[in-house]
């Protein structure tokens, strides 16, 4: 089974390079979505062995398109985050359920894994709680976590209509692998501190924004009766 890892990345030029070293071993290719970063992210994630898309308008969920668009023979899709907080090495773990045949979509849990202490803010951890609480509510499916630390194969990926272009994209591809019927299952990844500072945890403005579309986005899904 042919694997692409894709990394959404902005301004990660202090840990894109050890991030796509430690990737390549586990896939076919390790493709960098360069959201409109204004460092070396770019250069730096080639010269370690990536192959990059540049997607100058930015948005987390556009970052995600723009890799898979990019990921043309791919039949498995791993994304995971360009800061070094997502451990390469989970990789077998997180795919394992997958290759067995036992799922469709695996969703790499940090509730479940080991979390480094400061690596996940409280307003993080508030925030996913609420999410997957909103979640097993309306949709009778238990979630741990929205991490961006996942895998899907590309015949599921392209029954679920993605088009959300910022940080709904995780909770929209849970909700509608639910709708989907998709095999769905959950294994523990380590979470660690991150290098640089967070574009969303780091600052209010994108924690606000975060919660407005992730909330927006359960909502939009909510009241969408259209099946995948």
């Amino acid at each position: 089974m042919k694997t692409a890892i894709i990394i959404p990345a902005f301004n990660e030029a202090q840990a894109i390079e050890s991030v796509v070293k430690n990737a390549l071993p586990h896939a076919d290719r390790v493709i960098v979505a360069n959201n409109g970063s204004t460092d070396q992210t770019a250069r730096i994630a080639k010269q370690a062995g990536a192959d990059v898309v540049e997607v100058p308008i930015s948005g987390y969920g556009r970052a995600c398109l723009a890799g898979i668009t990019a990921a043309s023979a791919a039949e498995l899709f791993i994304f995971m985050d360009g800061d070094a907080a997502d451990n390469p090495d989970d990789i077998p773990r997180l795919i394992s359920p997958i290759l067995h045949g036992d799922a469709e979509l695996v969703i790499g849990s940090r509730v479940k894994g080991k979390i480094e202490k400061g690596a996940l803010t409280i307003q993080q951890r508030w925030g996913n709680a609420l999410a997957c609480f909103l979640i097993k509510q309306i949709w009778k499916t238990e979630y741990t976590d929205l991490g961006p630390f996942r895998a899907i194969t590309r015949r599921s990926y392209d029954q679920l209509s993605m088009s959300a272009p910022t940080f709904g994209w995780t909770v929209e591809m849970q909700i509608r692998a639910i709708k989907a019927n998709l095999k769905i299952t959950e294994v523990p990844t380590d979470y660690r501190r991150r290098i640089g500072t967070s574009k969303i945890s780091g600052t209010v403005k994108g924690v606000i924004l975060a919660g407005i579309f992730i909330l927006g986005t359960i909502g939009r899904e909510c009241f969408t009766t259209k099946r995948y």
